[in-house]
């Protein structure tokens, strides 16, 4: 009697971890987010966020406000109180939360980053404060509209611990946030001779990508600058394989 034939094993693919780097309490939420989408999520925070002390100009001084971080609010101190019913204009949703946790109003929330939600500031609002952080974007005001900025907190980077550095070995699709993130995590990864050709890289926005340099296995940037946009892109890249090897 013949032997009976067996069915060949499928093997699964190898699954490309993705990894989270920015501060928290911004790396959990994204963490979260990554596993819910059913991606193998790492998180490493490679910076710490701390309060800077500022000064509080008058309220009386200005119509708005401009929140490029939402750490820009939940690092502000008591002296935001002063600014309590403000109008705000936040850079996105989670920013706006933090607006209005602080007692502010939510004039606007921009889709495109700061800069284009300038281009949709209410009538009267022409004096503007923006709070950001150490590390922020430059602004360029449209015509009659004045922006002073208060810094309220800073990120300092973190040395990359020996763990990340044996899971990016492997190959990895790291996340990056902001453009200092991408200068940081780049500078890393040179310091500790792990090769870029390795590692793939989802950015949040093309200049995030173009901040991280070159030579990595894959570098894509989300259509939005949006979290889940980003993991959105995350995904298709797993997916797609545009990972090491690929």
């Amino acid at each position: 009697m013949p032997d009976p034939v067996l069915p060949v094993p499928v093997l699964p693919a190898p699954v490309l971890p993705v990894v989270v780097i920015r501060p928290q309490p911004g790396c959990a939420a994204t963490l979260a987010a990554a596993r819910a989408l059913g991606l193998v999520a790492h998180g490493y925070p490679l910076f710490e966020v701390r309060p800077l002390g500022w000064d509080a100009p008058d309220p009386a001084s200005f119509d708005a406000l401009l929140v490029g971080s939402a750490n820009a609010l939940r690092y502000g101190g008591p002296a935001l109180a002063q600014y309590r019913g403000k109008p705000a204009y936040a850079v996105g949703e989670t920013s706006a939360g933090e607006a209005r946790a602080a007692g502010l109003a939510v004039a606007g929330i921009g889709e495109g980053g700061l800069q284009a939600l300038l281009g949709s500031l209410r009538p009267g609002h022409r004096r503007l404060l923006r709070l950001a952080g150490r590390e922020r974007v430059a602004l360029e005001p449209p015509p009659g509209v004045a922006i002073a900025e208060r810094i309220t907190y800073a990120s300092e980077p973190l040395a990359m611990p020996d763990e990340l550095t044996a899971l990016l070995a492997g190959g990895a699709l790291v996340l990056l946030h902001s453009a200092e993130a991408a200068r940081h995590f780049a500078g890393q990864c040179d310091a500790k001779a792990i090769g870029r050709s390795k590692i793939a890289i989802a950015a949040l926005a093309p200049r995030i990508a173009e901040a991280a340099g070159f030579g990595w296995a894959a570098i894509a940037s989300a259509p939005r600058p949006r979290d889940h946009a980003l993991l959105a892109l995350a995904q298709a890249m797993c997916q797609n394989g545009d990972g090491p090897d690929a």
